[in-house]
């Protein structure tokens, strides 16, 4: 069987479509897919200048008088012609013969008068005719030749009759408008012109004045599914001889809107017992009585609409017979008004709709619900009794929805009904309740769990706007483990989430959860702890900026740790300055992030770089200046769609080439208003124009100098490094490397042979002050490969003391002089050893002299007392004593480098 919804539609489903074409502009046709758009232009004729392969031509609310064929001579394709809304006074013969593809014409809101045979008889491909709001006289067999036609509209023309032609034609009609016309009377052979139309459906008789109907007069129309006669001023006894014609026919829907029916008579609907009607529309009629027994006529009907009426009882005979019903619409039917009292519901007055699933109660009025007012709705899954006034909604008990114990119901609406407390038990009987609205109520309470006893079926609860008086519990929600949306948005008092353990651990399976506009400001890290299917998250309107902020008393409070699932995150007008690094690491599959109204500006690094599935990143009118790659490098790499006008952006090289030079470059993502709100706030240069008119070209002579910078910068810091280095550990530097090449090349450059003439490596030349440190720090260092001469020890006896220090002299290789402020004093040593050792120096051309310094002794001094500079010889020859005792170690190197070097005379 046919659904009455499937054929409703039909006939205002293609009317209606064709009002896209119109749309209003000025200038120039517009083309585009085929589609030329010429609408509205004030164009007395059709343009020449189209491109030839449109097949859409849409010319409506223009100027013409006449369709003149050799103007559609250049456009052989078209398929779709609308020239509705001029002043054509007639149909050429020639236009299908021009158009022969032509399928669809729409001429309505002309002047057409005369239509016959000839104007239409070439348009044998034509599907659909709209000719309504004309003067049509028809003459002779004007439709005869549209074999092809389905859809048909000749309403607002004046008609004195349904009588289309007199032969059998338009084999192929689904669709027949005759409404608002002038006929009062439906003849026997009105109809007979569709008696070869198997396949027509929908009669729209619609603001029409019918007053009298001849027997048989839907005879012709046998196979009629659809019936629309609403706005039609026609009493009751002509409804009830319309539904006698009806009876021999496939009548499915019969809709009777807005016809003034005061009153329902258990004959209204007796015509139509033998017929399949499901679906029927008695909506908008000022309905005050229906009788009992007024629908028993209509055993199969399965839809029912009896809103925006005035019906004022209902008892158990007001539905009799709809056993098959499946959905009734009582939407605004029952109404209290200020001459009329409260509508009453009997017991048991559902009884007789034992099928039924769908019972709509919006915006209604009745003195009271009891035990046994749904009472029998053995089939019920749907229960809407949303913004409607029950005096027994303000408190919900376990007797409020007693009567639906036996029903199967899965969804239950009570917004704006003004419930105020719920008591426990409330839908406890509801076994199978899948969906409950509670939302826009005053619900004013503590929620302690018990409320919701019994709801363990329960997959979405809403409780949005409850004026923000809900306490919660950590067992609000324990008996609803199957739980998978719950809305709490304006519902909640401002410390109903301070509380351990949460309220939400108990529900698992929960994918989305809305807590926006609570004025939330103090919540724990362990809100969403045991949520690891949480996939939405609404955080919006609420004051957690405080939670995020370093300076924070314990540290950022990182809430979102337990929801690694989430793929939606809204957290606008939070007053967010912050966001620690931390916060959003977890959140590895979120797909949309929405901060937008907030304070953000500087941002850490990398706080973005886990975000790398985001599609959706919001920031709308925040306080960003700097968009950096190292911030959204990550979040922007596949983005769908970005959303960052309304910021006051820096354009500067450093804070804004990138992203400039992103948005050029990007492929997928979108950004909305691109060219208009993003807009630079600094520097004067670029205010108030938009950041995609930024040159990077400005930014290329700051690159040599950039890296100018960075090399010059690393040169000084190079430097400094070292000469730090250097200063504070340059002697450990060398003694390592003097460790490190005497391992490798030898201490000594001196050849072995020279060695062999010598039977001291030194002759040790000192004050008498001195003595004591030689003693203590040179003679330790003797051993079988190192000896010193000192004169106090190795002197030849029996030889004068003058010819001892000569002859020992000549058997040392080196000559090191323990050079203090005593020994340029000492006469002995000045005028005799000194001079004899230069002497004997030159003589055997060596170049064999080491400067030991205990003293810091000016070069100047050294030269006037032993005739020697330091610049005479080489740097590795002379030593200075260290004054730590740690960098001895390093001087002994140096003193066994400079006793290895080769005497020869350096060129």
């Amino acid at each position: 069987m046919r659904s009455p919804c499937a054929c409703l539609p039909i006939w205002i489903l293609i009317l209606c479509c064709q009002h896209c074409l119109a749309s209003p502009k000025n200038g120039s046709c517009s083309v585009q897919d085929g589609r030329a758009d010429c609408s509205h232009l004030g164009l007395s004729k059709i343009p020449s200048d189209l491109p030839g392969n449109i097949t859409t031509l849409d010319m409506s609310h223009n100027r013409l008088v006449g369709i003149d064929p050799a103007a559609l001579k250049p456009y052989p394709h078209i398929l779709h012609l609308n020239l509705s809304h001029n002043s054509v006074t007639k149909v050429n013969e020639g236009l299908c013969e021009i158009l022969p593809l032509l399928r669809t014409l729409r001429l309505e809101r002309n002047e057409i008068h005369l239509l016959n045979k000839e104007h239409l008889s070439r348009c044998t491909s034509l599907t659909l005719l709209n000719m309504a709001s004309n003067r049509l006289k028809l003459k002779g067999e004007p439709f005869s030749g549209l074999q092809s036609l389905k859809f048909l509209d000749v309403s607002m023309n004046n008609l004195q009759s349904a009588k289309l032609g007199s032969e059998p034609q338009l084999p192929s009609l689904v669709s027949l408008s005759l409404a608002s016309n002038d006929f009062t009377e439906l003849k026997r052979e009105d109809f007979s012109f569709l008696n070869q139309s198997s396949f027509l459906q929908v009669l729209n008789l619609s603001s029409t004045s019918l007053k009298k109907l001849e027997s048989g007069c839907f005879k012709p129309v046998s196979g009629l599914h659809t019936l629309i006669l609403d706005q039609s001023n026609i009493g009751t006894l002509v409804i009830s001889k319309v539904c006698s014609e009806l009876s021999h026919t496939a009548i499915d829907v019969l809709s009777l809107q807005k016809m003034k029916l005061i009153t329902l008579t258990n004959t209204t609907f007796k015509g139509l017992e033998e017929t399949n009607l499901t679906f029927l529309d008695l909506s908008t009629n000022n309905l005050t009585k229906i009788e009992e027994g007024s629908f028993k006529w209509l055993p199969r009907l399965k839809t029912l609409v009896l809103s925006e009426n005035n019906i004022k009882h209902v008892t158990q005979g007001t539905f009799q017979g709809l056993k098959e019903l499946k959905k009734l619409q009582l939407t605004k039917a029952l109404v209290k008004t200020r001459s009329s009292s409260v509508p009453i519901i009997d017991d048991f007055s559902f009884q007789a709709l034992g099928a039924l699933e769908t019972l709509l109660l919006q915006r209604t009025s009745v003195r009271q619900i009891t035990e046994n007012t749904f009472s029998g709705l053995r089939s019920l899954t749907e229960l809407d009794m949303s913004w409607s006034s029950y005096a027994s909604l303000k408190k919900i008990n376990r007797e409020t929805f007693s009567s639906l114990s036996n029903s199967p119901l899965m969804r239950l609406n009570l917004v704006g009904t003004a419930i105020s407390h719920l008591y426990p038990g409330s839908f406890s009987v509801l076994k199978n309740l899948t969906f409950l609205f509670l939302d826009h109520n005053f619900i004013n309470q503590t929620l302690t769990g018990q409320e919701f006893e019994g709801l363990s079926q329960l997959e979405e609860l809403h409780m949005i706007s409850n004026f923000q008086t809900i306490q919660l519990t950590s067992q609000s929600f324990v008996g609803m483990t199957g739980l998978k949306v719950l809305t709490l948005g304006k519902s909640l008092r401002a410390m109903a989430l301070n509380v351990s353990p949460s309220p939400f651990k108990p529900l698992a399976n929960l994918a989305f959860l809305d807590l926006s506009n609570n004025n939330i400001a103090n919540i724990k890290d362990n809100l969403l702890e045991g949520l690891s299917n949480l996939k939405v998250l609404n955080l919006q309107h609420n004051n957690l900026a405080q939670l995020w902020k370093s300076s924070n008393v314990g540290g950022p409070v990182l809430f979102l740790k337990n929801t690694p699932r989430l793929t939606t995150l809204h957290l606008d007008y939070n007053g967010l300055d912050e966001i620690p690094v931390e916060a959003l690491k977890d959140l590895t599959n979120l797909k949309e992030l929405s901060l937008s109204n907030n304070l953000l500006n500087s941002l850490k690094d990398s706080v973005f770089d886990n975000l790398k599935s985001l599609k959706v990143f919001s920031l709308v009118k925040n306080s960003i200046t700097t968009v950096r790659p190292e911030v959204f490098k990550a979040p922007l790499s596949n983005l769908s769609l970005l959303l960052m006008d309304r910021n006051p952006f820096d354009c500067t090289c450093e804070s804004i080439l990138w992203f400039v030079t992103w948005l050029k470059s990007r492929n997928k993502t979108s950004v909305p208003d691109l060219e208009h709100q993003y807009v630079c706030n600094t520097p004067p240069t670029y205010f108030n124009r938009t950041i995609i008119k930024f040159d990077p070209l400005s930014c290329k002579d700051m690159a040599p100098f950039q890296a100018l910078f960075i090399l010059s910068s690393t040169a000084v810091l190079m430097l400094m490094v070292t000469a730090l280095l250097v200063r504070f550990h340059g002697w450990r530097i060398q003694f390592y490397w003097n460790i490190l090449i005497g391992y490798t090349l030898g201490l000594s450059d001196a050849k072995v042979e020279e060695g062999r003439e010598f039977e001291y490596d030194a002759y040790v030349i000192h004050a008498a002050a001195d003595a004591g440190w030689v003693e203590r720090r040179i003679e330790p260092l003797e051993n079988e490969r190192c000896r010193f001469c000192l004169e106090d020890r190795d002197s030849i006896p029996g030889m004068s003391q003058l010819e001892s220090i000569v002859n020992n002299m000549r058997k040392c290789r080196k000559i090191l002089f323990v050079v203090t402020e005593s020994l340029l004093l000492d006469p002995w040593c000045r005028q005799f050893k000194a001079h004899h050792a230069l002497n004997q120096v030159i003589e055997a051309s060596r170049d064999s002299i080491i400067l030991v310094f205990l003293q810091d002794v000016h070069d100047y001094k050294l030269s006037r007392s032993l005739f020697l500079r330091r610049g005479m010889l080489r740097p590795c020859c002379i030593l200075d004593w260290p004054v730590y005792k740690e960098r001895v170690p390093a001087f002994h190197q140096k003193l066994f480098i400079a006793l290895g070097m080769t005497n020869k005379l350096q060129e």
